[in-house]
């Protein structure tokens, strides 16, 4: 094991990430009583330019008239991009309206780790000036060419700061990429095999290294739950910790994806048992099932246990 090692700062129960448009504030109530893990309100894509100024006056209401801490809800809010002239209001009116219960910060379309950073230092301003004791995260959507070629580089630098963790977002990347692709999320069937398997691996293998929680993004057709389902094992297969909702009918599909089934946390315990049973006899491995065990399957058996039992606490 390297002597170099960045683990997690702040530790959340993320299998669902629930999207709900800021300037719907019918949604928000909805919201409240998901079963989601995260909430996050959005500013960006899902509002029109002339909602802008409404929408963020609604999100704010929306976080300090709902008790969403009383739900086990994490609350984030989706700011605009840097590129924009909403970004900074964004920033500066949630902070100093509703910072005391803002979770995290979404910030779209991240580039370069100056992206982060940037924003990063608003809220220390910002919290500073609000005598805020509670300290806003930050997650970082990477959906650009630019980002993905730079995300080891956001990663690493944002780990020692605010950054907790980062989204794949497809529909974006796959523009950004000119990407053969109009679907959010599908596969291409001119593709042998998932087109988005290399951008999602990349960016997993960026969090697993520097302490962050790998989140995949959207999956555009609502009506089509085995496709989701599809994609969410598909990136749970590679470490990511947990996918976006864009509709209410895909959180039981994410939470039921995110929580290891009980055959597997079974197993997990058994592993756990036998090796510590081999250790009692001076041993550094078992066979368990036909099959050899080791420190590795240690490793692998404790992330099971630990993640049900951080789902348990949620609750």
């Amino acid at each position: 094991m390297s002597h170099t090692l960045y683990q997690a700062s702040v530790q959340r129960v993320q299998r669902c990430d629930l999207a709900v448009p800021g300037a719907n504030p019918e949604m928000f109530e909805k919201a409240l009583n998901s079963g989601a893990d995260f909430v996050f309100l959005d500013l960006e894509d899902a509002v029109a330019p002339d909602d802008k100024t409404k929408a963020r006056k609604l999100v704010i209401e929306a976080i300090n008239d709902l008790d969403w801490k009383a739900r086990g809800i994490t609350l984030s809010v989706r700011i605009n991009g840097l590129d924009t002239q909403y970004m900074v209001r964004d920033v500066v009116d949630l902070v100093e309206q509703a910072g005391h219960k803002i979770d995290t910060i979404l910030v779209p379309k991240v580039g370069v780790y100056a992206d982060v950073y940037m924003v990063e230092a608003m809220l220390n301003q910002l919290e500073l000036q609000q005598n805020l004791h509670n300290k806003i995260g930050i997650e970082a959507l990477i959906e650009t060419a630019l980002g993905m070629a730079n995300v080891e580089d956001i990663a690493r630098n944002g780990a020692s700061g605010r950054l907790e963790a980062l989204h794949f977002g497809v529909a974006d990347y796959a523009a950004s990429t000119r990407a053969r692709t109009t679907n959010i999320g599908g596969l291409n069937p001119d593709y042998p095999g998932d087109q988005w398997h290399a951008a999602l691996s990349r960016m997993t293998v960026a969090c697993r290294a520097y302490g962050l929680r790998p989140i995949d993004g959207p999956f555009g057709d609502i009506k089509d739950p085995a496709s989701y389902l599809l994609a969410a094992r598909r990136a749970a297969a590679l470490g990511v910790e947990g996918k976006w909702a864009i509709h209410p009918s895909q959180i039981a599909l994410a939470n039921e994806v995110f929580t290891p089934p009980a055959a597997e946390v079974e197993k997990a315990h058994r592993i756990l048992t036998a090796l510590k049973e081999a250790a009692a006899q001076g041993k550094g491995a078992a066979t368990l099932d036909g099959r050899m065990i080791d420190a590795a399957s240690e490793k692998m058996a404790n992330n099971i246990v630990n993640t049900v039992a951080a789902i348990k606490n949620k609750k």
